[in-house]
Parts: structure tokens; sequence; C-alpha cells
């Protein structure tokens, strides 16, 4: 069963990103789901089905109350 994603989640990746983090936070969630890593900023858009496959753990999950940050 697919993990509900939401705005703001923080995950860890199986693969660091080339700038050496494997943090992301999650900004955009739809068909695809956009991710900001936290060491340089660069965005990156996964389809669904890879980011699943990507997220090695889930580092924070966002609350219904949290306002997405810009």
């Amino acid at each position: 069963m697919p993990s509900e994603v939401q705005v703001g989640d923080m995950v860890q990746t199986r693969k660091a990103h080339p700038c050496g983090g494997d943090q992301w936070r999650v900004y955009r969630v739809g068909a695809d789901i956009g991710l900001e890593c936290l060491k340089c900023g660069r965005r990156v858009m996964l389809v669904r089905r890879e980011f699943e496959k990507a997220v090695k753990k889930w580092l924070r999950r966002a609350s219904a109350g949290d306002a997405p940050e810009s």
C-alpha cells in the first residue's frame, strides 16, 4: 500500500545526491513528488513509484496543521 505523503515531510533516501546530502523535504505532492535537498537546496521531481522506492527512512512526518513553506 502506498504511503501517504504530505508537503513538509522529511525523508532520507537510499542513494545520496551528488552534493553528498541524502535528506530531503517534500515541497510538492501530486502525480509527481517534489523534493528539495536539505544540503544544497536543489529541487527534483520524482514519479510517485520512484519516490517510494528511493525512500530509506521517514525522518519527520508533517502534521495536518503545518503550513507549507514557500
